[in-house]
């Protein structure tokens, strides 16, 4: 396979999980350091159930989103209805603890040397057209009434409850949808790689998701997706550089974490309006 596309399955791949951290920090501000376990669930048990019980590809990724799922909801039990700077340290737990079992658990995940022999079945058009399915969903929860209750949440939780707002409902569902993305996006990665470990799901690639969030914009989709596909590829396009290349990656996001407090696009979506009206303009000059 072309190497541009091997590159780009990946990045689509995260990009999904991103749109998951987006809902979360940039929609709700809610930090989760554990999302990333997710990711490692969602591929770890995808993987299992096709390799060792022989499920298809497809029912297994039901069964993995399903599962993230069901965890997403015990752990939202257990930490949404506290203050959310508890909510971070609870799911930073929740992603230490995971990591530990699959470590642990070496007859079933392999340990620290991973789970490897896994069939490359995430195919090129399967993960873009997932990224576009995903981009469409988080979009059109951006243009319901799902936005101005996240915002309101985000800026003032007891104000919104004032107003009327299930605040631990609206939360509960934001983070189990996220969850499923991850896990989904997890899957994906799993099948393209045709190899997990479990140092591949700490706290670390959870931070870097955040970082891409806040990086393009917390209040754009369009940023938030522009810059996953800028640093993500970072890694790829600054490999000549060998032993700098984390240092030309870090000053690159604080160059423009200092220049646009905002992120990189702010609050600027894409928007195929603009073009409509040209299009009409130009048929209406045409006539």
């Amino acid at each position: 396979m072309d190497f541009y596309i091997v590159v780009g399955i990946g990045i689509a791949a995260n990009s999904i999980a991103v749109l998951g951290t987006f809902m979360l920090t940039g929609m709700n501000g809610l930090f989760s350091l554990g999302q990333a376990a997710f990711m490692g669930l969602g591929a770890y048990i995808s993987a299992i159930l096709v390799v060792n019980v022989g499920l298809p590809f497809a029912v297994a990724i039901l069964i993995s989103m399903l599962i993230c799922s069901a965890l997403a909801f015990l752990v939202g039990l257990a930490s949404l209805r506290i203050r959310q700077d508890f909510f971070a340290l609870v799911t930073f737990g929740f992603g230490q603890a995971v990591i530990a079992f699959f470590q642990e658990y070496v007859s079933v995940t392999g340990g620290a040397l991973g789970f490897s022999n896994i069939p490359n079945l995430t195919t090129p058009t399967l993960a873009f057209v997932s990224l576009a399915v995903g981009i469409f969903l988080v979009w059109g929860f951006r243009r319901s009434h799902f936005l101005r209750d996240s915002l309101a949440i985000r800026s003032n939780e007891l104000a919104a409850k004032v107003a009327g707002i299930n605040v631990f409902k609206h939360k509960m569902i934001v983070f189990i949808i996220a969850a499923a993305l991850t896990a989904y996006a997890g899957s994906l990665m799993a099948f393209h790689t045709r190899y997990v470990e479990p140092k591949m799901y700490g706290w670390i690639t959870t931070v870097t998701w955040i970082i891409i969030v806040f990086f393009g914009g917390r209040d754009s989709l369009t940023g938030t997706m522009v810059g996953s596909i800028l640093l993500l590829m970072a890694p790829e396009l600054l490999r000549f550089t060998t032993a700098y290349r984390i240092i030309l990656y870090c000053a690159i996001i604080l160059i423009i974490i200092n220049v646009r407090p905002k992120g990189l696009f702010g609050t600027w979506e894409l928007s195929i309006k603009p073009l409509l009206r040209l299009f009409k303009r130009k048929k209406q000059e045409v006539s």
